[in-house]
């Protein structure tokens, strides 16, 4: 999954080698610096009416249609098999609307196992994509299906459409020096779901019942999507920026979003919510949750004038949220402070911590 609307994200599946020369690249999001020559290079020329168009941490795509834009955005799901189909719409349905953009329209592309597939498997996944339009008032309009030696697993590439009026549509890059950085529920909130399915026998054995439950739930509960909290915190206003921590986590996002906008964030460390059943997994599996994939969580960049009033409003909501940093000059970077003094830089992850977990070569710590 990626936050930018031209990242890619791979599969665990070792693959054939792309081209000649040169080293392999690690799983997961392309290296920002090739992927910024790629752009520079061939997303320069384009229609007039692309209003946003290709860039790093941009969610999706806008196009002036006349009245109104169209947003666009493509995202696959390549880290889990269970409910495949629910997370393929729920994460593109995410970064429309951290642009201000009602979600409406979904093709997918499903390609699929050779061997392993059945009829009732494909069943099962067209049956999660329809609850999941259902849930969010979303038209399945077509796509694509394959059975194909190209994968050994389900994979699912989403694009989804939506409407957005004009005067609604903001980007990571309207992030704005002095803006208070909100984040909505916790993380790594995604990570967590995603264990609790992909390990599930592992997590059985090391843990209680009720907690392994209390994992899987996490996809609903306090669940991957961030519709809501985008809604809500638009309607309050005062909002200059949002972005949905993906891939690479909450990390990864603050890098993106000071990338797309060319600010500095400064993070309060003791300040970002980490979930009780995500501390513990991280903690158990070795992984660092500000490095593991985030979906649920919701970055929000406001004025500062109307930042208590977005927390507040979210809160009766039912939503948590707290204030973690504050948008600051680019040189000043992306870093930790404490009592208003930096620390050190946010730490960057070669790979997000989930790829190593899942990898079968992997073991946990104990």
């Amino acid at each position: 999954m990626g936050s930018s609307h031209f990242t890619n994200s791979t599969s665990l599946t070792p693959a054939l080698p792309l081209g000649r020369g040169g080293r392999s690249l690690p799983i997961g999001k392309l290296p920002v610096t090739l992927l910024r020559t790629m752009l520079a290079r061939y997303a320069r020329n384009r229609d007039p009416r692309v209003i946003v168009g290709a860039g790093i941490g941009l969610d999706a795509a806008a196009l002036d249609i006349g009245g109104q834009y169209v947003m666009i955005k493509t995202d696959p799901v390549t880290f889990v098999t269970e409910e495949i189909g629910a997370y393929a719409l729920a994460i593109n349905a995410n970064d429309l609307a951290t642009m201000g953009a009602r979600p409406r329209w979904f093709l997918a592309t499903m390609l699929l196992p050779a061997g392993t597939t059945t009829s009732a498997g494909v069943s099962r996944i067209f049956s999660q994509i329809g609850r999941a339009c259902r849930r969010l008032k979303i038209s399945l309009c077509g796509g694509h299906t394959e059975v194909t030696a190209a994968v050994t697993r389900p994979v699912v590439v989403g694009c989804l459409l939506g409407q957005c009026p004009k005067n609604r549509l903001i980007t990571t890059a309207g992030a704005r020096v002095g803006d208070a950085v909100l984040l909505t529920k916790g993380i790594p909130i995604e990570a967590v779901s995603i264990l609790a399915r992909e390990k599930s026998k592992e997590l059985q054995h090391r843990y209680s019942a009720r907690f392994v439950a209390r994992c899987r739930r996490y996809f609903t509960d306090p669940g991957v999507t961030i519709v809501r909290d985008a809604t809500i915190a638009l309607a309050v206003g005062g909002v200059h920026a949002m972005h949905d921590p993906t891939e690479g986590g909450l990390s990864a996002a603050l890098y993106e979003l000071a990338e797309a906008a060319r600010v500095g964030v400064q993070v309060d460390e003791r300040a970002i919510p980490i979930l009780p059943e995500g501390r513990r997994l991280c903690d158990d599996f070795g992984m660092n949750p500000l490095g593991a994939i985030a979906s649920g969580a919701l970055i929000i960049c406001a004025d500062p004038s109307r930042a208590q009033a977005i927390l507040r409003r979210l809160t009766r909501s039912g939503i948590a949220a707290t204030q973690i940093g504050t948008i600051v000059p680019a040189r000043k970077g992306v870093t930790f402070v404490t009592d208003g003094r930096r620390v050190r830089p946010v730490p960057r992850f070669p790979v997000d911590e989930m790829t190593r977990v899942l990898n079968p070569s992997y073991r946990p710590s104990r």
